[in-house]
């Protein structure tokens, strides 16, 4: 018995893919980081109240509890436009949150949360799939505190990040 169990174990390693987003203790710190932002924006002396100019044409969103995936960035009158490019998108109610480093002012990543949009903040665009738009608003954070080495908010954007 014990000797299946080892077996099974170099199958149980490659199944993560070397991907942190797959252990447990990076999926505990990423859900402990969306926590905190979300009781952060409280406090609206911390809302982006216009689309930041140098946004990159792609970013990383992730739904929280998910994984990181590619969203496509456009800016057009209505503002920001992000598309994005893979699963789990939630269905209203919910909200994008363009997170912006508080001190290099810099466009770090995009988290989705699925409850209503909390007052107050204004709305910089959306992020949207084929079939469903949310608003898209944002908030600046202190990154070192959310972002660890080991168990990144956004894992980095490769050829085929639209991911889980």
């Amino acid at each position: 018995m014990m000797m299946r169990r080892l077996a099974v174990l170099p199958f149980a390693l490659l199944a993560c893919g070397g991907n942190p987003e797959n252990t447990a203790s990076c999926g505990f710190a990423s859900i402990a980081a969306a926590s905190m932002v979300m009781q952060s924006m409280q406090d609206l002396s911390h809302a982006v109240a216009t689309p930041p100019a140098n946004v990159p044409a792609e970013l990383p969103a992730k739904v929280v509890g998910r994984g990181t995936v590619r969203t496509a960035v456009t800016s057009g009158p209505g503002g920001l436009t992000l598309r994005y490019e893979g699963a789990g998108f939630p269905t209203l109610p919910g909200f994008g949150l363009l997170l912006v480093d508080d001190s290099l002012e810099v466009v770090r990543g995009v988290l989705i949360y699925e409850p209503e949009i909390p007052p107050g903040y204004a709305r910089l665009g959306t992020i949207a799939t084929a079939t469903t738009s949310l608003p898209l608003i944002g908030l600046r954070v202190h990154w070192p505190s959310l972002n660890a080495p080991r168990c990144p908010m956004f894992q980095p954007l490769t050829g085929d990040s639209a991911g889980s």
